[in-house]
């Protein structure tokens, strides 16, 4: 990994969301295709894309699919899944919705919360199945009472990995359709004959999936603009470089994008760190997309200070954000703008990615400095809630009046003196 310094790594941190005119024409031919087709135009990319050959009937994932994935699935990976599961689901329903109302004065006035009523959940099929991306999506909808949690997923050759059909099934996923790519995303937003569109639409993506959200945003709802996968170390001169390394490395082995940077206020660390990548990178059967992400796009930096350390992390804003140091949780107010933070030594970022039930699809590119972390309040929304009695309108009318003719709306202040001048 290249060493910087504080005063030449503008260019490491640099990261805006692109959107790349040429993927978007193809996505938004996609996009235009499967509204005006519907599943035809699915089954079309399908086939070109993933080489799957689909029909209506094939279309969505069958009982007897799912039961031929459970035999596939061993039962200690299986005990394993389920527990991760529980964590998961337990950390999404205990942080709680609920309605707001009170009543002073004759004047009642809040909100309550009400989930959306379907929610779609992209779960991407790649270069590996990612069963962990079912839990993170499906199980925020069902904890915040969604209905109806529609999976789609890229089938390879007409079959599903197995054990994202059982994470599926497990989670509660009420149905389960082989597509992926920009196609999967308008068949959500817009609906086809085989597929009710959602409300609200969730989960990672590639670019082709990203800019399909970001077009069919306003149609339905979507959770954030999610790039390739990133991960911040803020490392002091205690840290075990063998770690720090191991931590770079399980974000860089994602995709030849991802972002791996170190911050260090220990000029020995980053060097240490600096070896011990390129040992470990000889180790990894993902050696050629991890070493693509290491040299294109991380970097380590030395840095006066750990406070100058947390200004750096707080203008990357990144998506995983590793506190390695003597006094985390100390460090952790500074903290202003990231995806996700991960404490301590023993606190990798997998420990997120798989188990301890914090959500792990996250804003990256900069975007949590205003997107949240995938959650519960993703698939509800507040409805506000007024009630007056007749000597609250009576109280308060003069004022309503005066405020609707400043603004020429007449019939705004009649809808009040309606009431209030036959009480006079």
């Amino acid at each position: 990994m290249k060493i910087y310094s504080l005063e030449n790594c503008k260019e490491l941190l640099a990261r805006p969301f692109d959107a790349r005119e040429q993927e978007l024409a193809r996505v938004r031919a996609i996009l235009a295709a499967v509204r005006e087709r519907g599943d035809e135009a699915v089954f079309e990319y399908e086939e070109k894309f993933d080489a799957t050959k689909l029909t209506k009937e094939s279309f969505r994932v069958s009982e007897a699919e799912f039961e031929a994935a459970y035999r596939a699935v061993s039962p200690e990976l299986l005990t394993s899944l389920r527990r991760a599961i529980a964590n998961v689901d337990g950390y999404h329903r205990r942080t709680g919705r609920t309605d707001h109302i009170q009543t002073e004065g004759g004047r009642t006035t809040g909100y309550v919360v009400r989930p959306v009523q379907a929610a779609g959940i992209y779960v991407p099929g790649g270069t590996a199945p990612l069963a962990s991306s079912v839990l993170m999506g499906v199980l925020p909808a069902k904890a915040a009472g969604v209905e109806r949690v529609v999976v789609t997923t890229p089938a390879k050759e007409g079959k599903v990995h197995p054990l994202v059909l059982v994470a599926a099934r497990e989670c509660g996923a009420d149905e389960v359709y082989k597509a992926g790519g920009a196609q999967a995303i308008a068949a959500l937003a817009y609906g086809t004959e085989s597929i009710r569109k959602v409300d609200v639409i969730a989960g990672p993506g590639n670019i082709y999936v990203t800019l399909a959200k970001k077009e069919v945003y306003g149609q339905v709802g979507i959770d954030m603009l999610a790039g390739p996968s990133e991960i911040l170390i803020i490392a002091d001169g205690k840290a075990n470089y063998r770690c720090v390394a191991a931590d770079v490395l399980s974000q860089a082995e994602h995709d030849p994008l991802a972002r791996a940077i170190v911050i260090t206020t220990d000029e020995a660390l980053a060097r240490s760190v600096a070896q011990e990548v390129e040992r470990q990178l000889a180790l990894l059967p993902r050696e050629r997309i991890a070493r693509a992400s290491i040299e294109n796009e991380g970097g380590i930096i030395v840095v006066p200070s750990l406070e100058a350390a947390c200004e750096v992390a707080n203008e990357v804003a990144p998506e995983h954000l590793e506190l390695y140091v003597e006094e985390g949780m100390a460090l952790l107010p500074r903290i202003k703008s990231a995806g996700a933070v991960f404490v301590g030594g023993y606190t990798p970022e997998p420990v997120g990615d798989y188990f301890a039930g914090p959500d792990h699809i996250l804003p990256t590119g900069g975007s949590a400095k205003f997107f949240s972390v995938l959650n519960e309040d993703i698939f509800t929304r507040k409805m506000s809630v007024l009630s007056y009695t007749r000597e609250a309108l009576l109280a308060d009318g003069a004022d309503i009046v005066r405020l609707a003719r400043s603004e020429s709306l007449e019939a705004h202040a009649r809808a009040i003196l309606a009431r209030t001048e036959e009480e006079k």
